[in-house]
């Protein structure tokens, strides 16, 4: 994956998403995890979930792999994030919880199975992981970014692959102004049922 966009783009992207509410999916995926559990959130971009995370009580680890990204959501999370792509996670049953909101929808099609289970590998056993795709089943550039698309299926299936037990996997619209009509998926899964 190419952070070019990203390091490029960062301060709009980060006004772009930074308030963009996602509280529903918080209601989906914390109370699945003990207080103060370790969270990894995947992929974070401007770090509102880290923050938010962070706010809750929870022990947070994030990281991105485009260098602008990581000093924006830095500042704004209020921890350390780290740079690296997911192909650099070897972390073993560390995590009560990954969460992977809108980042793994830039891995190749083939690379996902793979990044999943690294990041399923980061779990601890019953530890559960949340991700989100735009809808669809295309892979395919927009705007200097790669993006694979999943549907119900799609997703359920990348889940079932890694070994993930579904919880559930819900279709709606984009929370950001002026992207009404925009869908994603998003699923949660625990490890081990």
């Amino acid at each position: 994956m190419s952070t070019t966009y990203y390091d490029e783009n960062a301060e709009a992207f980060f006004a772009d998403t930074a308030a963009a509410r996602t509280d529903d999916l918080y209601a989906r995926f914390l109370p699945l995890l003990p207080p103060g559990g370790r969270i990894l959130d995947a992929g974070c971009g401007c770090g509102r979930d880290a923050l938010a995370f962070r706010l809750a009580g929870f022990d947070v680890t994030a990281f991105d792999a485009s260098t602008e990204m990581v000093r924006l959501a830095t500042r704004h999370a209020g921890v350390p994030v780290l740079q690296m792509r997911f192909d650099a996670v070897d972390w073993l049953g560390r995590f009560d919880g990954v969460w992977a909101c809108a980042s793994l929808l830039h891995v190749p099609r083939a690379d996902l199975p793979a990044m999943v289970a690294k990041l399923v590998g980061a779990l601890r056993e019953g530890g559960v992981m949340f991700a989100s795709f735009k809808y669809g089943t295309e892979e395919r550039d927009h705007n200097g970014r790669r993006f694979t698309d999943l549907d119900e299926a799609g997703l359920e299936a990348l889940f079932g692959g890694a070994g993930l037990t579904i919880l559930d996997i819900v279709a709606g619209e984009d929370r950001r102004p002026g992207r009404e009509g925009e869908r994603w998926v998003s699923g949660v899964g625990r490890k081990g049922g």
